[in-house]
């Protein structure tokens, strides 16, 4: 029988999305995803809804992700919209070092540019020395808006900052900002949307071009219009586009693994060697079934 393929997707907001998105990417072949902290759709307007959401992304999220079979990761960060309110901000800022050693944090992330204002800026330098200060991997949103230039902007920032290339993951990248992500050392995510960012089709297209090479895909399911599945999707529409194996298992599997493991928290053996699901299990007396039955895998203990 044929081995089915491994999955990480490296960006996915799993805090939008409904268990059953969590058994559809396990059925998929999903063993491992890393959710960076984001925005709600609208401003958070109090330090402590930040903090509820970090203690999420490092509590609930974890369990509930294990629940179905996959192991959960998070960055955490102060996204470049909220960055725009400066009093709130700084308290942000002051709260980011609370979480940045929890066990399942990989990166900062996801921080950079929205509008590329002055604000934006300022808290993005101050993550990028904190990422530098502990030695940390970064994963670094690049604007929807003037996405070449503020792409640009990005990674001479990083160099500025005195961040090894190799350390920091560029995400949301297309056609127009590839070349020069890869040229000048850093790791090229794609984000994989229905009908904008990339499809998956010319995701195909960038592979056949430029290879397997520290290019990433990812999907950023969130609240609006994504795919939990667009990493398997991609991966098997790459198969029966004659793309080579291994450059698969790279672009979905591996890529995502080696630098993301440079944070000493992500591990292989972190699901292969995993006991199996146990749905008895309860996160503050809270169980993710609802009264229904539980999934028990062969071989647990009570």
């Amino acid at each position: 029988m044929e081995q089915q393929l491994k999955f990480i997707d490296p960006h996915i907001h799993m805090t939008s999305r409904t268990t059953d998105d969590y058994e559809a990417m396990a059925r998929a072949g999903v063993v491992a995803v890393i959710e960076p902290s984001f925005w709600l759709g609208q401003p958070r307007t109090q330090v402590g809804s930040f903090q509820d959401y970090y203690s999420s992304l490092v509590g609930w999220e974890p369990f509930r992700a294990s629940q179905f079979g996959i192991r959960h990761y998070c960055t955490i960060g102060l996204n470049s919209k909220e960055a725009n309110n400066e009093a709130l901000a700084e308290q942000v800022m002051e709260l980011l070092p609370l979480y940045l050693f929890k066990e399942n944090v990989v990166a900062i992330g996801e921080i950079g540019y929205d509008d590329q204002t002055p604000m934006e800026d300022k808290y993005f330098r101050m993550q990028l020395e904190l990422a530098k200060t502990y030695n940390m991997v970064v994963q670094v949103h690049t604007p929807h808006r003037d996405k070449k230039q503020g792409t640009l902007r990005s990674m001479e920032v990083c160099l500025e900052h005195g961040l090894d290339p190799e350390m920091v993951v560029i995400d949301h990248n297309n056609e127009e900002t590839v070349k020069d992500v890869l040229d000048k050392g850093f790791n090229a995510a794609f984000t994989i949307y229905p009908k904008t960012k990339m499809g998956n089709e010319r995701m195909v297209a960038v592979v056949q071009q430029y290879g397997s090479e520290r290019i990433i895909v990812d999907s950023s399911a969130d609240w609006g219009v994504s795919d939990p599945l667009a990493v398997p999707k991609t991966a098997n529409l790459m198969l029966r586009s004659g793309i080579d194996p291994e450059d698969v298992k790279k672009t979905c599997y591996s890529n995502a693994l080696a630098v993301f493991g440079k944070s000493g928290k992500m591990k292989e053996s972190d699901w292969e060697d995993a006991s199996g699901v146990d749905q008895r299990a309860l996160f503050n007396d809270n169980s993710v079934l609802r009264g229904q039955e539980p999934r028990v895998d062969e071989g647990k203990i009570v």
